[in-house]
This record gives C-alpha cells, structure tokens and sequence, in this order.
C-alpha cells in the first residue's frame, strides 16, 4: 500500500496597487514596521486605485474607508490598510466600490483613493498589505521592483 503526501494548495497574492514594492520593516509606522500586525509588504503607489489581491470576500470596511479586510475561502485573512495615518482622515479622498460581504477577484477594483490629497495633508500613501494571521501561515514573499495592481505576483502563502 502507497500513501502520498498531499501537497498543500498555496494562495497566491497579488499587487493591490501599482508602484514600488517596499518591505514591511520600512514603513514609515512601528505598528507595520515591527510586525505587530503579522506579516507583509507595502506599496508606495503610482496611482490610486487599489484592486483586490486575492479572491475572497470583504470582512471589512472601515468607515473611515483607509483599510479594508479580505479573507479566502482557505481563510486566510488580509488587511490592506491605504497610506499612514490616514484614518485622521475620515474618509476624506476614499472612495469605495465595494461593501462588507462583497465576494471579489483578484483584479477587481476595491477602492480609490488621492494620492496627491494623502500627501498635502502630510500622511505618507506607503500602504501595508498584513496577513494577520501570519503564525498559521507560511509566507514567501517575492519581492519585485515595480508593482502592477491585480498581475504581480507578490506572495505565495500556505496552511501551515
């Protein structure tokens, strides 16, 4: 009798902006910087639409409009929080184009957001994409240089 070992599925993670890939330990906010909330990347965005990195659905929007969470049907959980400090902003320069519950694909556009207006107001659109729940994860990031919203493939992420 054979018994094979069955391969684990790995969940691939895309850009959710265009821009430039930054590490996680260079966002300009201890919060993201020290991991504290779990693995990522950032982008520092070349426009500001922001697509959907995975399939999945939406378990968050803040009202606030700066962040929203995604999760999986493997149930992996991502957060894509848009610029720093931006909540201070009220929503101000957000626009959504999807709700809480929303089912989405990778690709589809999930918000807008003003760049220029982020940085007029002196907060920083360098944008952290978090797996919260990265100690049940195994993550391989694979770093690039330029990022295209829904094609570049960021990150390989498995149950561990």
């Amino acid at each position: 009798m054979f018994f094979w070992k069955k391969k684990k599925k790995s969940i691939e993670v895309y850009s959710p902006m265009n821009g430039r890939f930054v590490s996680l330990e260079e966002v300009p906010d201890q919060v993201f910087s020290q991991g504290m909330m779990g693995e990522g990347f950032a982008v520092d965005p070349a426009g500001g639409e922001v697509v959907s990195p995975v399939d999945g659905i939406v378990i968050h929007l803040f009202p606030t409009k700066h962040a929203i969470g995604l999760k999986t049907a493997d149930d992996l959980e991502i957060l894509v929080h848009i610029g720093i400090d931006t909540v201070e902003l009220n929503g101000e320069g957000f626009e959504t184009f999807v709700s809480e519950g929303d089912s989405v694909k990778v690709g589809q556009k999930l918000l807008k957001v003003d760049v220029d207006f982020l940085k007029e107001k002196g907060k920083s659109p360098v944008s952290p994409v978090v797996f919260p729940q990265s100690a049940e994860w195994k993550i391989e990031f694979k770093e690039q240089e330029d990022l295209k919203a829904g094609e570049t493939h960021v990150a390989s992420v498995e149950k561990k």
